[in-house]
């Protein structure tokens, strides 16, 4: 007979509280908690054992002897799932996991309308040069008002790079409140997909020429990895805006600070960093012309209650044999099932 325990861990943080009291009511599921600076003899029959990782999905807040790859797998015999903590999975290589039989599933779309909102108020901060005329008056540099003199966003055209559930909130709100013109590039979605959700699908060079407004909502992966540089960076008009609340990698930072020293581009906001948080000293911060945020654009008290209960609600059907509605390497499944019903002895639905 097989054991009836689930093995659970998690390092340093969950999303929210919330997941904790749901786990609880599962009594056959054991949650440990690790921390970054948990010793080796401790973290390593915790992690031998485990079944499930619930796993932070930023990439500086833990330690990377915690990121998930090849090396770490093969410590974890037992590992059937990994779950993020968030949209993201950049602290989880998915080609690893597929090769080890181990199934990835993240919260996407749980905090999207936090994202979305994030990325209009970037809009709005970059069009009315909010961030530049605070700076003045806090300075007391203010000489001339009409200096600050900011644009209408009404009508004007946002090109969206991955419209998926922050990139439709995004055309959402763009052509509601604002009437704005909305294209999108997303390479694994049709043109009848996109018009769907309020786009015309358009080529990422076509997007740039012709955006106001440039928003990056993509995952970071081998394909989006320095999909930005000074090439796309080039193809934008002087009066446009480059915004991104994805991830820190895919779009370069020294050729955005050249385009924005050369004044290819009028601005940019900017939620993500390769490095989180970014030094005081990061040359993106001396520009008065971009508004900054550490990767806080999902933090918000209803997205992390949102994210953390996705989060558990997913887990607790994937470890009760269901097929989960976020997985991030669906090609995983029949290897996964095989472990699954070895492990627990009973095959997973679907």
């Amino acid at each position: 007979m097989k054991d009836n325990v689930k093995r659970v861990f998690y390092v340093r943080y969950v999303a929210h509280p919330c997941y904790l009291d749901i786990i609880a009511q599962r009594p056959e599921i054991r949650l440990d908690k690790l921390e970054n600076e948990t010793a080796d003899e401790v973290a390593r029959p915790i992690m031998a054992a485990a079944h499930a990782y619930q796993i932070g999905s930023a990439r500086d807040e833990l330690n990377s002897r915690f990121h998930v790859q090849r090396d770490l797998l093969a410590r974890m015999p037992n590992l059937l799932i990994v779950s993020t903590n968030g949209a993201g999975f950049d602290t989880v290589n998915v080609k690893d996991c597929t090769d080890a039989g181990v199934l990835v599933v993240n919260q996407t779309g749980g905090n999207a309308e936090a994202v979305a909102t994030h990325v209009l108020a970037m809009v709005l901060m970059l069009s009315k040069q909010l961030i530049q005329t605070n700076h003045a008056l806090r300075r007391g540099t203010m000489l001339d008002r009409s200096v600050f003199m900011g644009n209408d966003v009404k009508g004007r055209t946002i090109g969206i790079v991955g419209i998926g559930n922050v990139g439709r909130r995004v055309a959402e709100l763009c052509r509601g409140l604002f009437g704005m013109q909305v294209i999108a590039c997303d390479p694994y979605l049709d043109e009848q997909t996109i018009a769907a959700r309020g786009a015309v699908k358009v080529t990422l060079d076509e997007l740039l020429r012709r955006a106001d407004f440039v928003s990056i909502n993509c995952p970071l992966d081998e394909g989006t990895r320095g999909m930005i540089g000074a090439r796309e960076f080039a193809l934008m008009q002087p009066h446009a805006y480059f915004i991104t609340t994805a991830r820190g990698f895919i779009h370069d930072e020294r050729a955005l600070a050249e385009a924005l020293r050369a004044k290819q581009i009028a601005g940019a906001g900017l939620d993500v960093w390769d490095k989180e948080p970014p030094a005081a000293d990061h040359p993106l911060l001396q520009f008065d012309n971009v508004v900054a945020s550490p990767h806080t654009a999902g933090m918000t008290r209803e997205a992390r209650a949102n994210m953390g209960r996705i989060a558990a609600e997913q887990l607790v059907m994937t470890l009760d044999g269901k097929r989960p509605p976020r997985i991030v390497n669906p090609q995983v499944w029949p290897a996964y099932a095989e472990r699954f019903e070895q492990t627990f002895g009973f095959r997973p639905q679907g």
